[in-house]
C-alpha cells in the first residue's frame, strides 16, 4: 500500500505540471523600428499565450519568444508575411524540460553537510533552505541567517549574513531569482555561499572586504514563484500574488519598484509577464528587501543577479538620462566583464539598461541608485539564447566561477571606495 501511495504521489506531481510539448522559442531578427513595431503587435494578442524571453526593443538586438504548439503556425506566417526573419532557437521546450527534471530525480538526495550538497544540479526551495541551514551551522562565527519578511503565501523570505563582528557596517547585498524561472542565478547563488565560507581566511581580498563590511546574500528572492516553477509551471516568472479583479496571478518584481514605477518598460495588464502591480512596493517580496535597505542604511553595493544574456548593467532602465556616476559605473563594468572573461573567455556586454536592452520601469538597481547606493549593478547570466531559461545543468559551476570573479572586483572596487 505505502508503495502505492508513492507512485500516486509521483504521477500526481509529473502531470500537475504544465505541458510544454511543442513549444517552441523563436528568435527573431527585426531588420528596422517598424519591424520591431509590428513584432509588438504580437504581444498584444493575448489569445496567442506568447512568452517574450526577451522582448522587442532596439531592432539591433535579437527577440526571443517562446510560442505554445496551438500558435506556431500562426506566428510564424505573421512574421514571414511581414518579411520579419527568424529562426527557431529551441524546438521543443518539453524535450529540454525532460532532460532537466531527469537529471534532478537521478541526482535527488539530501546532503548532510555543505560539502556533500550537490553544487552542480538544481534544487527544490527546499534543498535550499536546508543548505542554508547547514551552511549557518558550520560556520557559526561567519553566517547567520535572518528573515526579512514572508512571501505572499507565507514562505519565509530568508537572506544570509556574511559577517566577522560589529554593529551596522558597512554593506553589499546581492541577490538571485527575483525572476523565479532563472534558475541558474539560485543554483549561482547557493554555490556564492559555499565560496565565501571557504575563502574567507584564505583569499586575501575577499577576507579583507569581511574584515571590514559585511554581505547579505539572499538566494531565493521570490520563494513562492521559484516553488511554483518546480511544482507546476517551470517558465513561471512572476510573485504568485492574487490581484482583485483579474483571474491572471503574479507580479513582475522587477518592474514593482519606486523608481519610474508604472512607466514605459512595464504593463498594466495583469496576465503580462512584465505587470507592474497596483502600485510600488505591492508586492511583499519586494516590500521586505525596501523595508530591510532602509532600516539598515549602510549598504554600499547592491547587485541582482538575473538570466539570461551575458550583461553586466547599471542605471538607468526606466529613463535616458545619464546616471551622475556613469562614468565610474562604466568603467567598474568594464573591469568586472573583463575579469569574468578572464575565466572561460565568456563574453559580456554592458552599459546602462536602457540604452543595452531595452527600457524596464520600476527595476530593483534603479530604485537602490536613487536611493544613495551608489554601485548597483544587474548581471544577466548565461548563455545568449542557446538555452535560455533552461540553461542546462553542467554549466551551473562554470557560470557562478566566472560570475564570481566579477562580483569580487565590484566587492573588492566598493571596499576601496567607501569613503
Amino acid at each position: 500500500m505505502k508503495g502505492l501511495l508513492v507512485l500516486s504521489a509521483v504521477l500526481l506531481s509529473v502531470f500537475a505540471k504544465e505541458d510544454f510539448s511543442g513549444h517552441q522559442v523563436l528568435r527573431i531578427t527585426a531588420a528596422n523600428e517598424a519591424q520591431v513595431e509590428k513584432v509588438r503587435e504580437l504581444e498584444d494578442l493575448e489569445h496567442l499565450q506568447l512568452d517574450f524571453w526577451r522582448g522587442p526593443s532596439q531592432f539591433s538586438n535579437p527577440i526571443d519568444v517562446r510560442v505554445p504548439f496551438p500558435s506556431v503556425q500562426a506566428v510564424k506566417v505573421f512574421l514571414e508575411s511581414h518579411g520579419i526573419n527568424y529562426s527557431i532557437m529551441i524546438e521543443d521546450v518539453q524535450m529540454l524540460l525532460d532532460e532537466e527534471q531527469e537529471q534532478m530525480l537521478a541526482f535527488q538526495s539530501r546532503a548532510r553537510s555543505t560539502e556533500t550538497f550537490n553544487y552542480a544540479v538544481y534544487h527544490t526551495l527546499e534543498e535550499i533552505y536546508e543548505f542554508m541551514d547547514l551552511l549557518v551551522a558550520e560556520n557559526p562565527n561567519l553566517v547567520s541567517k535572518i528573515q526579512i519578511g514572508n512571501s505572499f503565501e507565507g514562505r519565509p523570505i530568508n537572506v544570509l549574513k556574511f559577517s566577522t563582528g560589529g554593529t551596522n557596517r558597512p554593506a553589499i547585498w546581492i541577490d538571485t531569482g527575483i525572476h523565479s524561472r532563472e534558475w541558474v542565478t539560485q543554483a549561482s547563488g547557493v554555490w556564492f555561499a559555499k565560496k565565501i565560507t571557504e575563502d574567507y581566511g584564505q583569499d586575501e581580498k575577499l577576507t579583507a572586504i569581511l574584515n571590514s563590511m559585511d554581505i547579505f546574500l539572499e538566494i531565493v528572492t521570490n520563494p513562492d514563484g521559484f516553488a511554483f516553477t518546480h511544482s507546476t509551471n517551470r517558465m513561471w516568472r512572476k510573485t504568485r500574488s492574487i490581484t482583485p479583479g483579474s483571474s491572471c496571478i503574479g507580479v513582475d518584481p522587477n518592474r514593482n519598484w519606486d523608481a519610474g514605477f508604472g512607466e514605459a518598460g512595464a504593463s498594466n495588464n495583469p496576465c503580462s509577464e512584465t505587470y507592474h502591480g497596483k502600485f510600488a512596493n505591492s508586492e511583499v517580496e519586494v516590500k521586505s528587501i525596501v523595508d530591510f535597505v532602509k532600516s539598515h542604511g549602510n549598504i554600499k553595493a547592491f547587485i541582482s543577479i538575473h538570466s539570461y544574456s551575458q550583461l553586466l548593467l547599471y542605471p538607468y532602465g526606466y529613463t535616458t538620462a545619464r546616471a551622475a556616476h556613469q562614468a565610474e559605473l562604466d568603467a567598474l563594468a568594464k573591469a568586472a566583464v573583463g575579469n569574468l572573461a578572464s575565466l572561460y573567455g565568456t563574453k559580456y556586454k554592458y552599459g546602462s539598461i536602457i540604452t543595452t536592452i531595452y527600457q524596464a520601469s520600476g527595476g530593483t538597481i534603479d530604485w537602490t541608485y536613487n536611493s544613495g547606493i551608489k554601485y548597483s549593478y544587474t548581471f544577466e547570466l548565461r548563455d545568449t539564447g542557446l538555452y535560455g531559461f533552461l540553461l542546462p545543468a553542467k554549466q551551473i559551476i562554470p557560470t557562478a566561477q566566472e560570475t564570481w570573479l566579477a562580483l569580487m572586483t565590484i566587492m573588492d572596487y566598493t571596499r576601496n571606495h567607501l569613503y
